[in-house]
This record gives C-alpha cells, sequence and structure tokens, in this order.
C-alpha cells in the first residue's frame, strides 16, 4: 500500500491542544487536494484517506469503465481494456478504484506539502491561541517571568505561550524577578506581525475587580455588586459597591474581620489604599463619602452642570486633596462631577483645634500629662478654662498656667 509517513507532521498537531479531529482531517484534505488539482486539474474523483492515529495517508483515485475509444476525461474514465490490466473481472460501467502513489507528484511537490502543513498547524496554534486568550479578556491569569526588559516583562503559562506586561501596566514599585509567578488580567489581545501579541495589565481596574471576587464570596455570588472602580495604581483607589441583600453590609463585607479580606488585596497591589464606599444614588452623600478619609462640613451641588463646591474645617482639606492630588481626582473620576473643595472660614475659628503634643518642644511633657490627667487633651480645651480654674485642677503653678496659656494663645494667633 503506498503510504506517505506525516508521523512528524501529526505530531506537531497534538503538540497543540485543542485541535479537534475533524479539523486536522480537514486540513490536511485540503493540502492534498491541493495537491491533486496541480497534477491533475481537478480533485473531483480522488479520496484523501488519512490515519491520524499512525501517520499513514492514502488517495485514491475513482474512474468509471467505458469502452474502449470513448474515454472523454482522463480523471473520471478509463478503457475498459486499460481497466481489465487492473483486474480481469471489471466490467463496462463499474467504478474503479486506483491507489495514487505519492512518489508520483515528485519530491518537490511532496517537499512544498509538508511545508504548507506545517504552515497550516501554526496558523491554527495560533488561532486557538488567540481564542483562548480573547475568551480570558477581564480574567486574571497567572504567569512565570522569563525575561525582565525597560519596557516590558515577558511571562510564560504553563503551555509555555509567552504574555506580555508592558512597563505601563505595571504598578510603580512593581519589581520581579525571573522565575517568579505574576498575576494580571487578560487586557488586550491582537496579531502583530502575524503572531498573537496577549497584552496584561496590573493598573486596569478589572485587575481589582476579579481581586475583590476572589476575596470577597459575596461579590463572586453577585449578592454584592461593584458599581465603579477608579484607581492611581500604586497610590489609592476607590472602590464603590451596593449589597443587594439588605443583611450584608457591603462595606464590611468587603473589608472583613479585621480587614481580613482586603489586607491580602492591599499586599497584591503593592501597599495601594483602598476605600471601599457605599454606593448611593443620592448624589451628595456619594461625594460626600468619595472623598474619604475627609469630614465635609458642607456642599453646594450644580448637579445640570455636574460640579460640586466642598467646604471642609481646615485640618481636611489636605485630606480631601490627598497626595499629590489623588483623592480628589479620583473622588471626580468616581462620581463623575468636577469637586472644588474650600476652607470653611465660617467655623474655621471655632473649630480648628492643634493636639497638646504638638507643643512638646514648648511645653514639658509631665505639664502635658497633668493636663491630660484633667481632660485638656487639645490646645483649645486648656484655654476655654480659666487659669484659676487650672490651678485649682492641676498640680500646676499660677506662673507655669499662664506661660502655657501664651504659648498656646500664640499659635491660634498666627492662624
Amino acid at each position: 500500500m503506498a503510504s506517505i509517513n506525516l508521523i512528524e507532521s501529526f505530531t506537531e498537531f497534538k503538540e497543540a491542544e485543542n485541535i479537534d479531529r475533524p479539523t486536522l482531517m480537514k486540513v490536511l484534505e485540503d493540502v492534498f487536494k491541493t495537491l491533486l488539482r496541480k497534477k491533475y486539474g481537478s480533485d473531483e474523483n480522488f479520496d484523501v484517506i488519512v490515519n491520524t492515529e499512525k501517520g499513514d495517508l492514502e488517495i485514491l483515485r475513482r474512474r468509471t469503465i467505458v469502452s474502449d475509444g470513448e474515454v472523454e476525461d482522463d480523471n473520471a474514465q478509463i478503457a475498459y481494456s486499460e481497466a481489465i490490466k487492473v483486474e480481469p473481472d471489471y466490467q463496462i460501467g463499474e467504478d474503479l478504484y486506483e491507489e495514487v502513489e505519492i512518489l508520483d507528484f515528485g519530491r518537490r511537490a511532496i517537499l512544498a506539502a509538508k511545508q504548507t502543513l506545517s504552515a497550516r498547524i501554526g496558523d491554527l496554534k495560533k488561532n486557538i491561541l488567540v481564542k483562548k486568550y480573547a475568551d480570558k479578556a477581564g480574567e486574571i491569569v497567572t504567569g512565570e517571568v522569563y525575561q525582565v526588559w525597560k519596557k516590558e516583562v515577558l511571562l510564560l503559562d504553563d503551555e509555555g505561550n509567552e504574555l506580555i506586561l508592558p512597563k505601563s501596566e505595571q504598578i510603580p514599585t512593581d519589581y520581579f524577578k525571573k522565575g517568579e509567578n505574576v498575576r494580571a488580567v487578560v487586557k488586550k489581545v491582537e496579531m502583530k506581525n502575524n503572531a498573537p501579541l496577549i497584552i496584561l495589565s496590573r493598573t486596569h481596574p478589572s485587575f481589582l475587580a476579579k481581586l475583590l471576587e476572589i476575596e470577597v464570596p459575596e461579590i463572586f455570588d453577585g449578592l454584592i455588586v461593584i458599581k465603579k472602580i477608579v484607581r492611581e495604581p500604586g497610590e489609592r483607589a476607590k472602590v464603590a459597591v451596593e449589597s443587594y441583600d439588605d443583611r450584608i453590609d457591603p462595606v464590611g463585607a468587603c473589608v472583613g474581620m479585621k480587614g481580613s479580606r482586603i489586607h491580602g488585596i492591599v499586599r497584591e497591589l503593592r501597599n495601594e489604599n483602598i476605600d471601599i464606599i457605599n454606593y448611593t444614588t443620592n448624589i451628595q452623600l456619594l461625594i460626600q463619602r468619595s472623598l474619604t478619609p475627609a469630614r465635609i462640613s458642607r456642599m453646594e451641588v450644580d448637579s445640570e452642570n455636574k460640579y460640586a463646591s466642598v467646604y471642609l474645617n481646615p485640618d481636611q482639606v489636605s485630606l480631601a486633596i490627598g497626595k499629590k492630588g489623588v483623592n480628589i481626582k479620583l473622588a471626580c473620576e468616581l462620581t463623575g462631577f468636577e469637586i472644588d473643595v474650600f476652607r470653611d472660614e465660617a467655623q474655621e475659628q471655632a473649630e480648628f483645634d492643634i493636639d497638646l503634643e504638638e507643643f512638646s518642644d514648648e511645653i514639658e511633657e509631665w505639664i502635658i500629662d497633668e493636663l491630660k490627667r484633667i481632660g485638656c487633651d487639645t490646645a483649645r480645651s486648656v484655654l476655654e478654662l480659666t487659669t484659676e480654674e487650672l490651678v485649682r485642677r492641676s498640680d500646676l503653678e499660677e506662673e507655669t498656667v499662664q506661660d502655657i496659656r501664651r504659648i498656646l494663645q500664640e499659635e491660634f494667633d498666627k492662624e
């Protein structure tokens, strides 16, 4: 039986998982039918039979036996005198099946077929890889660091496929070593120079969303919904959550007992501060929550122009703005409002206060302790008491009390 050994080519197929048998058969059939068309002009009367287990391939040519001199198409018909040379019992009108010797195609044609087959296998592998990761878009995958470059990190998944983590998709404080396992989300999959390019991200909001889904069963089960996530990677993130079950506190569930659920995520995100807030359709309340950890005194909201003026006590302004303006920037992104913060001058004098510990360089520690003992923890709480009352309630001399009051008042006078 004439056959061609294609074991090497089949092995390449088997290396690529998920290539099903029908697809394999179709590819091989297409490759060899192309050869037949080139040699015979048509492939209509040929059957390509593939044994994928053994790696054998057989081509049968089917022709109808006609009377001598009546052959009109050599591919479809054969003269009776030629047919009985193959088998004496043949009759006119019957079909004659002959094996086509693969070597008849010629060495060059066979080599070209093998190259075409390898190329088709490669394309199938690429398509399968692209589909696999396209279906995983937004999902967390784990890869092993294979190479670290200046602008990107090359990771390998458990099947040896290459994954790219660009510098722009890394948390600023990320540092990777070869052999280390790294988690990230699949951001996008594209073809570049006819090769699949799988881009990962650790800065995309979906990475934090998936980490929360892993750590918080209520999110996975759909009892708590993440309404929106905004991030400044490595610095701060704000997550608005809503519960569909009145018995579940969405913020408490996400944070966990003593922060048990959120701590693992914070470590994964290189100590990124994560504010979990309860989502609400009340825009004033949402703005107030989005400016966490600052406490707001009052606000004026222009819903039509999506603008809010927020007034805070002087000691809360810096908290609202945050380091490098990150807190207010994220609050704007979360609410969709442009937010400006102002010092609430009306309450500034009444509410501005300073902890006594701030005066430790001017007032001796034992004096501060004595004032705390009588319930005076801040500068204003001391100034609210008269000299006589302070002397009476504490073990301090009048002269000492007057000095303390002078030092504290001078600090307020600077404001």
